[in-house]
């Protein structure tokens, strides 16, 4: 209903014709434009946005962004108030405001309501789903997909948009997104001209890319994309008793060196950061946060501080005796992230902490720390999915999802509690080591007109809608 421009990141008006908030910021009142028609013809009304907010709260349908529908514990409601009007309430007070709705596409009542009413909603569209079966009032449709190989759209006819010249959107008939095994066929397949755009390149394939004539070469800038270790606040003793310390949590960020990552990992081509929020968030990026600059000397005091000495053999210990080592799992398909886990293992080493790198599958990793959370640190990467942190609440908040140094048990309760836990669900701050964010990389044929990556996702569709071809291609 509501749009993020991911240039701007300010909000602007979609399915809304109007969306007006109440002095006290509780209320929205929303009316639709008419007629808005899904891709299938169908009229999308405001039934069809009651039934999407009230699929997205049933906690039996699991979505991964009910937490944002969640105020203070408590849900918002979503109320019909005509054909297309709409009413919102919060249960609170809410500093995104309209931004909420940009998270969420609107769904085809008609096309869902017996599968959710009989409780197969998570099964009515999956990967074998006949394109006739789906239904979405954005700028494509799909009308083909190839198992592993491509996913092919058309153009929606039904769609709602039109540019300042009256003239209707999308621009083109058709658009094909390639699935490919990996970076390396994504560089061949853009020299080769069988992709017209790309976007997450290897910053070392730059300078190869931009050699070519027929590509469009951009850095759009710093990303929302955070790179950070973190530890597992139940893991056992000694490494258990360790992080609970925030000395040596403090001693580990000023131990490592982020701009030497920014240069060896990304070319120079990323940023430094002190918190989840990256230079690419321009509407919260602050330097008054407190910095953990690279000081090694500074690293081995906190650590003296919090009792830890230099043993016989010269390696760090702490006050029983104990070696300070542990294993940092990453991710073995990551090859930036592996990097980034080498350079830091040398930075530890240098103020006397052992480090072991457990290179892992990625789903495996996924399962050890989202479910067995057998591990003891990690290292992750999470992109922002809006300027405004309130997207990430299933990070910062101790009952989300994905607060993954103390994440909930299976049966709902969190491990244990932690004041400082308590104080984060308030100020949402994090107890993590932030690392690097990467710059947006991207690349796209020459003559097509309106390929503006952005730092917000999605990073190079955001604005396919305006693509069109300069000459045509054959």
């Amino acid at each position: 209903m509501v749009h993020i421009n991911r240039r701007t990141l300010q909000t602007e008006l979609a399915l809304a014709r109007s969306c007006v908030k109440s002095p006290d910021g509780r209320h929205f009142t929303i009316a639709l434009r008419e007629g808005l028609r899904f891709s299938d013809g169908a009229p999308l009304t405001a039934d069809d946005v009651v039934f999407t907010f009230g699929v997205h709260l049933d906690p039996r349908v699991n979505s991964p962004q009910r937490d944002l529908l969640l105020i203070d514990g408590r849900p918002i409601t979503v109320t019909r108030l005509s054909a297309l009007g709409v009413r919102v309430d919060l249960p609170a007070p809410y500093g995104p405001g309209d931004r909420l709705f940009d998270s969420f596409w609107i769904l085809p009542k008609h096309k869902l309501e017996r599968a959710y009413a009989e409780g197969r909603f998570a099964q009515t569209w999956a990967l074998g789903s006949a394109p006739a079966d789906l239904a979405t009032p954005g700028p494509f449709r799909l009308k083909q997909y190839v198992p592993g190989q491509r996913l092919v759209f058309e153009r929606n006819p039904f769609y709602w948009k039109r540019d300042e010249a009256g003239r209707p959107l999308p621009y083109l008939e058709s658009l094909q997104i390639t699935f490919l095994a990996d970076q390396n066929a994504q560089l061949l397949r853009l020299l080769a001209g069988d992709v017209s755009a790309a976007s997450r390149l290897r910053p070392e394939d730059l300078t190869r890319l931009e050699q070519a004539p027929a590509l469009s070469v951009r850095d759009a800038g710093a990303s929302l994309e955070y790179n950070f270790l973190f530890f597992n606040w139940t893991a056992p003793a000694p490494l258990g008793e360790w992080v609970h310390s925030l000395k040596f949590r403090q001693a580990v960020a000023h131990a490592i060196d982020r701009r030497a990552i920014v240069q060896l990992v990304y070319q120079g081509r990323g940023a430094p950061l002190s918190s989840q929020v990256t230079p690419g968030n321009t509407l919260w990026q602050t330097d008054t946060l407190t910095q953990y600059a690279y000081d090694p000397p500074r690293a081995r005091q906190l650590l003296q501080e919090a009792g830890f000495r230099t043993g016989a053999a010269g390696s760090l210990v702490d006050r029983n005796g104990k070696p300070v080592e542990f294993s940092l799992m990453v991710s073995a398909g990551n090859q930036p992230r592996r990097k980034m886990a080498t350079l830091i293992q040398e930075d530890l080493a240098r103020v006397g902490i052992r480090l072991r790198l457990q290179a892992t599958e990625f789903g495996v990793m996924m399962d050890a720390v989202l479910k067995t959370r057998k591990f003891e640190a990690a290292l992750w990467s999470l992109v922002s999915g809006d300027a405004d942190p309130n997207a990430e609440m299933n990070v910062w908040t101790s009952g989300g999802s994905l607060h993954v140094w103390n994440l909930k048990s299976g049966g709902g309760a969190a491990q244990r509690l932690e004041p400082w836990e308590a104080e984060i669900d308030r100020l949402m701050t994090a107890q993590m080591t932030f690392l690097a964010s990467p710059h947006v990389l991207a690349a796209a044929n020459r003559n097509l007109v309106n390929f503006e990556p952005a730092a917000m996702d999605p990073v190079l569709l955001w604005n396919a809608e305006r693509w069109f071809w300069q000459r045509p291609q054959s």
